[in-house]
């Protein structure tokens, strides 16, 4: 069988991490189509600060919405600053999703408003953000300050959203997320460490 069918081809792995990506996006459409059959019945699983019970939103949160106008938002920015991270790799786009899910989410878990419900994406997204900008300053490769600059260009906007201002929107999980994408990007291997150390 020729390369381009090749289970360890580029060609191949880079059409497995956009399934990733593609099926993390669809569970997001396909939740919000079963909650409009059954309208906010998913929405009460978001994360509720200090609640037991809201533990489980942590994880559940990132892909419920209040509505499809919300979800088409962060459809977006999922898709495009996911795949920047994803460029890095599969293991890597799995860490730090799974990072900022878990730091955004326990934030927003500890210091959220009490009886509320914070839902949707954006935590992640604002992970990602923060991912790909500071990546750049601690690996300092060509590569990441250019993505770091486009990502600064085309969702630099993204930073006043760290600040309190409309109360239907989770501003907590906005500055956690920049957090946990900042602890992500301090925390992962990256190119000039490794470098060093073979010296």
């Amino acid at each position: 069988m020729g390369r381009f069918g090749t289970a360890d081809s580029p060609l191949s792995r880079r059409w497995s991490q956009i399934e990733i990506l593609l099926t993390f996006v669809a569970v997001m459409w396909i939740l919000e189509g079963i909650d409009l059959i059954l309208p906010g019945r998913l929405d009460q699983w978001g994360i509720r600060p200090r609640s037991l019970s809201g533990l489980i939103g942590i994880f559940l949160a990132p892909f419920l919405h209040g509505g499809f106008d919300h979800l088409l938002a962060n459809t977006v920015p999922v898709l495009v600053l996911g795949w920047l991270v994803m460029l890095r790799g599969t293991r890597d786009f799995l860490l730090v999703t799974l990072g900022v899910t878990l730091i955004s989410g326990l934030g927003v878990w500890i210091v959220g408003g009490r009886q509320t419900v914070h839902i949707g994406a954006s935590g992640v997204i604002f992970g990602y953000f923060g991912f790909l900008v500071l990546r750049a300053w601690y690996e300092r490769s060509i590569a990441s300050f250019a993505i770091a600059l486009l990502v600064v260009i085309f969702y630099g906007g993204l930073i006043a959203g760290v600040l309190p201002s409309d109360p239907d929107v989770s501003w907590e999980a906005h500055l956690f997320g920049v957090a946990g994408g900042a602890v992500m990007a301090r925390s992962l291997p990256h190119g000039n460490a490794r470098r060093r150390s073979l010296d």
